[in-house]
């Protein structure tokens, strides 16, 4: 089967129109530092102070804006934040945890619900799903290939649009459990 680039993807938080003024002032907009491999993306300049009950930790912002804010850390940093992640995939928040207050420089959001710990995923097109055959919503193993940790990641799901470019998330966990720390190549494994 045909490898894949697998991207490490770090905390990060997505915000509302409305949190991004809050915490950054009225009329703020997100200014982009860098373009991110799904079309569209991109890590802004601003960043936030993630307090939790028992730490905090400093995180950026994913731009464009988005209609729910949320926040994706590792399981370990909801640890070390004293807050719960519930694994999900981005966007899908009924029932997640808050517990965080985000920190800007103009303001302070107290979160009631969507600190989540990112399901593993792989960015698909149509066209890649089917050179693939696999569907949307479809899990699979992952097979990644490191010099002394390699691994297989069950429970990943096939994510497809044509809005998307191909390429798979694990948070900083996994990629520790791979023993990786720059990008990888995956390929997808039948259990």
């Amino acid at each position: 089967m045909e490898k894949f680039l697998v991207e490490i993807s770090a905390r990060h938080l997505h915000v509302t129109q409305e949190d991004l003024e809050i915490l950054f002032g009225k009329g703020a907009e997100l200014h982009p530092a860098k373009e991110l491999s799904q079309p569209g993306q991109y890590a802004a300049e601003e960043k936030v102070v993630l307090k939790g009950p028992r730490g905090e930790l400093s995180t950026r912002i994913l731009g464009p804006v988005r209609p729910e804010t949320q926040v994706e850390v590792t399981l370990t940093e909801a640890r070390q934040l004293g807050v719960k992640a519930l694994v999900r995939e981005s966007g899908d928040l009924d029932g997640t945890e808050g517990g965080l207050t985000l920190v800007g420089p103009a303001g302070e959001v107290v979160l009631e619900k969507g600190v989540i710990a990112a399901k593993r995923h792989v960015h698909m097109t149509p066209s890649d799903a089917e050179k693939y055959g696999v569907t949307n919503g479809q899990i699979v193993g992952v097979k990644i290939v490191s010099p002394e940790r390699s691994v297989v990641f069950g429970d990943t799901v096939i994510r497809v649009s044509d809005k998307y470019a191909l390429a798979m998330h694990i948070d900083t966990d996994e990629a520790n459990a791979a023993g990786i720390s720059g990008n990888a190549e995956g390929e997808i494994v039948t259990f």
